[in-house]
């Protein structure tokens, strides 16, 4: 992969964050992987420690690759769960750029495994994520706890994201401890006149979409629009400009919906939980419309009413005249049934008529998706000579997917409609002397290995001497044509067998033709690679996709004197159109209120933390807690205490250790048998989400450690965290059941707490309340003891010998008549074994237990006969 020229824009970023800590927010596709490879470039070096944060291993691999490429020699190294934890601070100390995974670098920090004072500093990739509870901001608290010289350099290519929420950037920027904030839009004027000076050459064509085409859509988004109006209805809180129509077309407005739903989810009817569901099958629907070609897409609403009326799920928008409509204009794009106009009913012939019946009487239509015969046009122009191009279209491609999906038996010509064997006829007409030339005019690739390839239906020229590149969305146009080329393609044909779905791109042979997915890889930055490797001269960019807009527009910059052509095929009037603009419009308003921010923005001096003035990494005073202790002098001294919390390993997967050391109080992490975290000598709590309670309860597992905890800790607690941007209930409304079930959540928590008395059970909202629940029952308390808390096992019992028990004797003294949770203790304080129990007068008894009724009931339970018990009614055969 060739070497990029480095962007005037991109100079004029470098030199500004490497003179000032700050955080970069720049334009979707502009190129924010660019500059994080300059700083990683810039401080590969190992006289220097550097950590990088918040990327994923594909990023981190992507980084490794072109860093290797640029000929640095001491590359970046990964640390995760594969390395020792003895064997870390060695990585650490051999200095260079360090990939490592959040939870490692917070036990490694809370452990002193790291040498702070040596940590050059921390680059944040994609730091819009950085709120106040993630992982990545409680490493950024503790390293600047540590270490006061240290650079903190951010970057973020998502603006839209800061629109969330009151003062959201302010609060990102405090959580990084930076005070700058440099905003790089796609309309900054750096940037504009800079690429305009280097921009490609860009053959924009509006393709009409078919009468069929733009009827099914008007259906759509009346259907929508109907859903819509429903659920304003149902739901008047929700905010009537976020469920405007034209925001059900952007991909973010599932997440808006959810939002403001998920908290009261468990609440909602079932129309509205209906009509959510059906607000996404529709916009799937309007997606795949201009997507997917025109056999899938019938096949697609075939199944989806098949589906809906099995199980009655939709709100009843299939019911609708626009629903008619679309499933009418969807089949008239396959096929078209002849007027029958002897049969009066014909309503009930098509339902007892055989499918094979039906099938005879459909004459095929197949219409064409209208991008194709633009694409077409495109490699055409782009082909030198078109009289020896081998192509096979777009009708051979829509009969082979129309015979997969609708017909039983492909290889039978037996009673197919005429307009079929047309067809097939033509297809098998154009396989055939593509099979010829490809013998005749290439000989030298039968000797050859082919390279594995995706197949586009429009073939190129081998005469043609110039490099395509056709981005396009892994839609069913590319996922069938896969499926079929392996049946069909004649080995010596121009059909090569495909890739792997994953792959970023598929080739075709020379001239060489990339046919790259949008959407359809694991890869970040396949693109990228595409680019670089193949090095192009002519892009087809069959989806109008915003950031791969850009990354053309950085990719003809970065080479100056090379040409490119771009073809930007878009529907004109179409929702595509409609989502690419209202992507380019709510990026330009966001970067415009994040303008308007900044100017207004009030950044304290101290915000960096290079002092100890910045209160988010001091010890408050009012977090501390000042504890008396009364053996000392009478409880005259007074000691200040510095709060710990002997915390699990595996809880640093939640967000939970962070809020608790942002309120002032020490962590220990360790690794801990018996509960999550040890509060006091005396309280061990259980800590479990709403799913993970459910699942312990049905396997058991929760028992098992309420015993050792019980056992082990005078004070036991079970700890119930929820999350209250998403629906919380046990049970349904108007389903608590007047009995104990042994499928009822609720009856298990209680048969807990009946069998564990001294079990507490505390409920939280969520992690910030469970921090400040935590710090109120430390309060005046001691603090635990870490290596005590690691010796606890399960097997061990470490109360004192008065709170000691056996589980055994005092499970079976529970049970008997007259002893319950609060004269238990009582009983076992007096006696030592049930064998001595039995010995007790009813009197004895009565003084024991407090309660005369319940002494009887017990004394008559152990000494009255079993018939003479059945006599007097007290014992039922």
């Amino acid at each position: 992969m060739a070497a990029s020229v480095p962007l005037d824009h991109e100079n004029q970023i470098f030199l500004e964050l490497l003179e000032q800590d700050g955080l970069v927010i720049g334009a979707r596709g502009l190129g924010m992987d660019r500059l994080l490879l300059r700083f990683l470039r810039l401080y590969a070096d190992p006289a220097r420690l550097v950590l990088v944060l918040n990327t994923s291993p594909a990023e981190e691999e992507f980084f490794i690759e072109q860093l290797k490429i640029s000929n640095v020699n001491h590359l970046p190294r990964r640390v995760t769960n594969e390395i020792a934890s003895s064997s870390r601070y060695e990585v650490y100390t051999q200095g260079g750029i360090i990939f490592a995974t959040s939870r490692i670098l917070v036990v490694d920090f809370l452990t002193d495994r790291i040498p702070s004072d040596l940590i050059t500093g921390i680059l944040v990739y994609k730091a819009h994520r950085i709120i106040e509870s993630c992982q990545e901001a409680f490493i950024l608290r503790l390293y600047r706890q540590k270490n006061k010289q240290g650079f903190i350099k951010a970057f973020t290519d998502n603006a839209v994201a800061f629109n969330a929420g009151f003062c959201h950037v302010e609060r990102v920027m405090r959580n990084l401890f930076v005070r700058k904030l440099y905003l790089w839009p796609r309309f900054h004027a750096v940037v504009h006149s800079f690429l305009e000076q280097h921009k490609p050459e860009v053959v924009e064509m509006h393709v009409t979409m078919s009468p069929a085409m733009r009827a099914i859509q008007s259906s759509i988004l009346d259907i929508l629009n109907a859903c819509l109006r429903e659920l304003k209805l149902c739901n008047p809180a929700l905010e009537v400009e976020d469920l405007s129509l034209e925001n059900a077309m952007g991909k973010a407005f599932d997440k808006t919906i959810r939002h403001y739903l998920d908290p009261l989810w468990h609440q909602l009817g079932a129309k509205t939980k209906s009509l959510v569901q059906d607000l996404k099958v529709l916009r799937t629907l309007l997606q795949y419309l201009t997507q997917y070609d025109c056999v899938t897409f019938l096949n697609l609403l075939e199944s989806l009413r098949a589906s809906e009326k099995a199980f009655g799920q939709n709100s009843g928008w299939l019911f609708l005249d626009s629903s008619a409509s679309m499933f009418l204009h969807a089949r008239s794009r396959v096929y078209r049934l002849p007027d029958d106009k002897g049969n009066k009913n014909r309503k009930a012939t098509e339902k007892t008529n055989v499918k094979e019946e039906k099938e005879q009487k459909r004459e095929l239509v197949l219409e064409s998706n209208p991008k194709w015969e633009a694409l077409g046009e495109v490699l055409k122009e782009i082909e030198v000579d078109n009289a020896n191009s081998d192509s096979l279209g777009g009708p051979a491609f829509l009969m082979r997917l129309y015979e997969k999906t609708f017909e039983k038996n492909k290889d039978s010509d037996e009673g197919c409609p005429k307009g079929r064997k047309a067809a097939k006829s033509r297809r098998d007409n154009a396989r055939e002397p593509s099979a010829k030339k490809a013998k005749t005019e290439d000989p030298k690739a039968n000797g050859k290995k082919k390279k594995p390839a995706l197949t586009l239906t429009q073939m190129l020229n081998k005469e043609e001497k110039e490099d395509v590149l056709v981005d396009q969305d892994q839609s069913t146009e590319l996922s069938s044509s896969q499926e079929n080329s392996t049946e069909e393609a004649d080995p010596d044909g121009p059909l090569l067998h495909t890739s792997s779905p994953d792959a970023y791109y598929g080739i075709l042979k020379e001239p060489l033709t990339v046919i790259h997915p949008l959407n359809g890889c694991s890869d970040p930055y396949s693109l990228t690679r595409v680019l670089h490797e193949v090095e192009p001269r002519y892009v087809v960019l069959y989806d109008a996709e915003l950031s791969f807009v850009r990354q053309l527009e950085i990719y003809k910059a970065s080479r100056p004197g090379k040409p490119l052509r771009v073809y930007f095929l878009i529907y004109g009037g179409s929702t595509e159109e409609q989502r690419y603009l209202t992507a380019l419009r709510k990026e330009k308003e966001a970067f415009e209120k994040l303008i308007r921010e900044k100017a207004h923005m009030v950044v304290p001096e101290e915000r960096e933390g290079r002092d100890d003035t910045n209160l988010d990494l001091g010890k408050d005073s009012a977090l501390m807690t000042i504890s008396t202790d009364t053996r000392k002098a009478g409880g005259q001294e007074l000691k200040g205490v510095q709060q710990t919390i002997v915390v699990d390993m595996r809880e640093f997967r939640s967000e939970l250790p962070s809020l608790i050391h942002r309120r002032g109080i020490d962590i220990e992490p360790v690794t801990l048998q018996v509960g999550d975290y040890i509060l006091t000598p005396d309280v061990c709590v259980e800590r479990k989400s709403i799913s993970d309670l459910i699942g312990s309860l049905n396997s058991g597992r929760l028992y098992s450690q309420c015993v050792a905890m019980s056992r082990c800790y005078k004070r036991p607690v079970l700890l119930i965290e929820f999350d209250p941007s998403k629906s919380f209930s046990l049970a349904p409304r108007a389903s608590l059941y007047q009995e104990i079930s042994s499928n009822d959540v609720t009856s298990k928590l209680t048969l807990l707490t009946l069998h564990f008395p001294r079990l507490r059970l505390l409920w939280c909202p969520s992690p910030y309340a469970t921090a400040e629940l935590f710090e109120e029952l430390k309060r005046n308390q001691p603090q635990p003891d870490t290596a005590t808390a690691m010796a606890v096992t399960v097997d061990s019992e470490s109360l004192p010998e008065s709170d000691k028990y056996n589980p055994g004797p005092q499970d079976f003294l529970l049970k008997l008549p007259g002893v319950n949770a609060k004269n238990c203790q009582a009983i076992m304080n007096r006696i030592q074994s049930i064998a001595e129990l039995v010995t007790f007068s009813q009197d004895k008894l009565a003084e024991v237990l407090g309660n005369a009724a319940g002494a009887k009931q017990l004394y008559e339970f152990i000494h009255l006969p079993f018939k003479e018990a059945v006599s007097q009614g007290k014992i039922k055969r």
